[in-house]
């Protein structure tokens, strides 16, 4: 298959890039200071990806419930430089959630996430931060990969946000 370029945030070059495929992700972070590019390039490949191209978003952790109540990103100890991708991350998913006709799924991490070990095991969850016993959440970029062909190859989400984690 031959390398092909195009515009994420151009409709028309998504769709023209889209047909033809089963999938299509969306993985981008936004250089600092340009955060809001993620809402609006979400908006873009929503209205641009072909008719049957189930699109995965590949999101932050920032809007995630703790179970204490409240979101990650509102948490005291949430680092304060992060706070412009969070909020874009938020935006983001507003974005997927207005959008009724397109077959999206968005994936948030959890809400550590590092190079490790590849396990091949993780719980899913919804709204709320998967976190273990000791209150910690987190998972390994490798099993992230894992969980993210799993939903690809046997898709279990549409229209919904997820969450995968230890």
């Amino acid at each position: 298959m031959a390398a092909v370029a195009g515009d994420a945030s151009n409709a028309d070059d998504v769709t023209r890039l889209t047909e033809g495929q089963d999938v299509a992700i969306l993985a981008t972070r936004p250089a600092p200071g340009r955060e809001h590019e993620a809402a609006t390039t979400t908006k873009a490949v929503l209205a641009g990806i072909a008719p049957g191209v189930r699109l995965l978003v590949i999101g932050g952790a920032s809007t995630l419930t703790l179970p204490g109540g409240g979101h990650v990103m509102d948490a005291p100890d949430f680092p304060v430089e992060l706070q412009p991708i969070a909020q874009a991350s938020a935006q983001q998913l507003d974005v997927c959630r207005a959008e009724t006709s397109a077959d999206w799924v968005y994936l948030s991490p959890a809400i550590v996430l590092e190079p490790g070990e590849r396990t091949g095991k993780y719980r899913v969850g919804g709204d709320e931060a998967l976190v273990n016993a000791e209150g910690w959440s987190f998972i390994s970029m490798e099993d992230l990969a894992v969980a993210v062909l799993d939903e690809l190859e046997q898709p279990r989400h549409h229209r919904t946000r997820f969450t995968v984690g230890y």
